[in-house]
């Protein structure tokens, strides 16, 4: 469920005309809407209810600072992979003992961030990642919160792009390999064990692939235990899919995938950490796009808006679906038309849709690209010398731009040009 609704004939984030705002800021913009955020953390917590356990938003999915705010005031805690979103987190008002650092790659300095502002643990990828971690929490003279990112070679049936569970996947340690990796870290001394990692994938729709990882997580719980090391914390990751598409069948609910949780792994007297970022986001964002041509070709009408790949770059990376609608509620009875759906970028990747049948389009009017809200804004870019595009924040009739757009002028005044030309 999301809060992006037709009322009076036009769509409403909430209670505000997305028309409204496109004549305030311009198109394209992304808009979010804060009572979905909202709704949707609560679902993930209210579905680890009667566990130890903190819902931390990955915040790879849309990391606006205006997005963690809210977030991190209904209660989540932050999952984050780079130190600039260990920034962002801390900037949104996170205290340290509610962030996990995630990642394959992170360097010294990120480690050395974390460690002096404070850290929840981390979600160590790596043997060679293990000791330079140790060395950096020697060197500051503190011990590094650790679990390790085990690989359970599980399929997850989603894209090949985003999974991240099988034995060719660059994520964590073969779970073959646990006991051994374990025991070294058990000898580092700036290292503190505290539990396991896993995540799977993306846009999982199926609740098998989570239970056949986390029943081989439960059996190297034991073995570690029993190998004397102290695991008092299970990191399940994220990945629960979206209906991108609201003719299909919804995926599994929250509640449904804490039912998992709770049966594969609630007698083991763990902390159950999750990192949901897509669930969170994704519905609660949409691109609001104008039309700018309707163009005739052979065999195709095009569809060219404003919007861009380097705006939403899933369709052309993902092969992507997302549905497009009208800002103003068709008709009742109009017979849709086919249309590509496309961008302005010189690529022929700039392609949103083909063939998809839509309601009669004319220049000027205006569109929304739903589900949009996670990875949309946090992948744009300014290929094409395009500036990034407005975020805008909704709660209930008010409206705020969170991200502004800025001019050509800001643009070029990033660039510099060195002396001796």
């Amino acid at each position: 469920m999301d809060h992006f609704l037709y009322k009076d004939g036009e769509l409403h984030a909430e209670d505000v005309p997305l028309r409204e705002i496109a004549a305030s800021v311009g198109t394209p913009f992304y808009c979010y809407s804060t009572a979905t955020l909202e709704r949707h953390f609560r679902l993930f917590d209210e579905a680890l209810e009667g566990t130890e356990h903190l819902v931390c938003y990955a915040m790879k999915a849309a990391s606006n600072l205006a997005i963690l705010k809210v977030l991190a005031a209904a209660g989540a805690g932050m999952d984050v992979v780079s130190g600039g979103e260990y920034a962002r987190a801390k900037a949104a008002g996170v205290s340290g003992d509610k962030i996990v650092f995630s990642g394959v790659g992170k360097t010294r300095e990120e480690m050395r961030l974390a460690l002096t502002g404070g850290i929840r643990q981390f979600n160590v990828e790596s043997e060679p990642e293990m000791q330079r971690l140790n060395e950096v929490a020697l060197e500051l003279g503190v011990k590094a919160p650790i679990t390790v990112r085990v690989n359970p070679d599980v399929d997850a049936k989603t894209h090949a792009k985003i999974a991240t569970g099988k034995k060719e996947n660059k994520f964590g340690i073969p779970i073959s390999r646990a006991r051994e990796v374990y025991a070294v870290a058990a000898r580092l001394q700036g290292l503190d064990v505290v539990g396991i990692d896993v995540h799977i994938g993306s846009q999982l729709t199926d609740l098998e692939p989570f239970r056949q990882a986390y029943e081989k997580v439960k059996e190297l719980t034991l073995a570690l235990r029993a190998d004397g090391h102290t695991i008092k914390r299970l990191d399940l990751g994220g990945g629960l899919g979206i209906p991108y598409q609201r003719s299909n069948d919804a995926p599994p609910l929250p509640t449904d995938y804490g039912a998992v949780v709770k049966d594969v792994l609630g007698d083991l007297g763990c902390e159950i950490e999750i990192e949901p970022g897509r669930l969170i986001a994704g519905n609660a964002g949409v691109l609001v796009s104008e039309v700018v041509y309707v163009k005739e070709g052979e065999d195709r009408k095009f569809l060219i808006l404003d919007a861009a790949m380097n705006d939403l770059i899933r369709p052309a990376m993902y092969e992507a679906y997302h549905d497009i609608v009208p800002l103003m509620e068709p008709p009742v009875g109009q017979v849709p038309e086919p249309y590509d759906v496309v961008g302005p970028v010189c690529e022929s990747g700039d392609t949103f849709a083909k063939g998809r049948n839509m309601p009669r389009m004319n220049e000027g009017e205006l569109v929304a690209f739903r589900s949009a809200g996670a990875y949309g804004a946090v992948m744009s870019s300014e290929y094409n010398s395009r500036p990034m595009i407005p975020e805008v924040l909704v709660k209930g009739d008010q409206f705020a731009v969170i991200r502004p757009r800025p001019s050509l002028e800001d643009m070029l005044k990033r660039d510099s040009i060195p002396q001796w030309l």
